[in-house]
């Protein structure tokens, strides 16, 4: 499947070198608002165009498909070009700043005929299927713990008054939205919609979330959701049941799964190795649910990436976390 990019970032080259590795992906095309860079990144994945304007670059006929990963704020009006021009859109999460966005672009995704995607890792795995197919083993679960936090690089430069786009409101940032969607989709994946959600945020100058904890509650327990960007932790998650504990290694990729049994004082490890570049399995699945046209699991991920955004919608509601597109 012939693929281009919109963005230079490392996360763009991630990408890149997964849909390489995967062997169903030929790029074709890149995008940046600057020709240096578009030529650059061309040449170093031999690319045969680069861009500077995407409406010319969503009309060519040799692209079948694009993965987005632009500053987030731009993520909607950027997949609404591509979508309107019949290409299939990957788009870097979090995939739109709210729900409104999201439900026009599944719209014009259908009218067009093509998928709409928003690239997660974790949730492709085959760490996170062995997971979910194992969680019956906890049997009644009773609570989890899911941290994701990280210092940012960019967090220094915040404080020394600048504001990268990831801690800017007017660019949809914030650490919720950055990092915690990471162990939100593995809690919406394991454990369905929540029936309450609450947000307790530590604010930045700027108005978005720089650290957060968040609840989600469902019957019987709360699952205790943990994210930052600007104080880094070392936590394992843990998924604790009346029969037994999970020990996740991290959210994101999920590299590792102990099983704890409470009765046999017994642990065993469930996880399978990974591929290091463990964007590899997205793009597998993606291009299988394009070329094989598998609705019934890309109902189940547009599923999710509806309960996710409306999670952190919820969240930023509750906080008046406001971000540009919406004043």
């Amino acid at each position: 499947m012939n693929f281009a990019t919109v963005g230079t970032g490392w996360i763009t080259e991630a990408f890149i070198q997964a849909a390489r590795l995967s062997e169903q992906y030929q790029l074709v095309g890149v995008y940046s608002r600057t020709e240096e860079k578009a030529k650059q990144l061309a040449q170093q994945y031999n690319a045969p165009n680069y861009y500077t304007d995407l409406e010319e670059m969503a009309k060519s006929d040799e692209i079948q498909a694009v993965y987005i990963a632009s500053p987030n704020s731009l993520h909607f009006e950027q997949t609404l070009i591509f979508l309107k021009n019949k290409k299939h859109v990957i788009c870097e999460k979090p995939i739109f700043s709210n729900s409104a966005e999201l439900a026009t672009a599944y719209k014009m995704a259908e009218e067009n005929g093509v998928f709409l995607f928003e690239a997660i890792r974790n949730i492709h795995t085959p760490n996170f299927k062995i997971l979910k197919e194992k969680l019956h083993m906890a049997g009644q679960l009773r609570s989890a713990i899911l941290p994701y936090l990280q210092y940012s690089s960019r967090y220094d430069a915040f404080l020394k008054g600048e504001e990268p786009n990831i801690f800017s409101a007017e660019y949809s940032g914030g650490a919720l939205v950055d990092l915690g969607v990471y162990p939100i989709y593995l809690a919406v994946g394991l454990f369905g919609e929540p029936k309450k959600v609450s947000y307790h945020p530590v604010i930045l100058r700027s108005g978005v979330d720089g650290s957060g904890t968040l609840l989600l509650e469902y019957d019987g327990f709360v699952c205790t959701i943990l994210c930052s960007k600007i104080v880094h932790s070392v936590l394992p998650c843990e998924i604790n049941g009346e029969k037994g504990t999970f020990v996740l290694e991290d959210a994101a990729p999920i590299s590792k799964i102990l099983f704890h049994d409470s009765h046999t004082k017994e642990s065993q490890i469930l996880s399978v190795d990974q591929e290091q570049q463990n964007m590899v399995y997205e793009c597998i699945n993606i291009a299988n649910i394009i070329q094989n046209h598998h609705t019934m699991e890309y109902n189940q991920l547009k599923d999710w990436s509806n309960i996710v955004l409306r999670i952190t919608e919820e969240a930023r509601r509750q906080n008046n976390i406001v971000f540009g597109v919406e004043k």
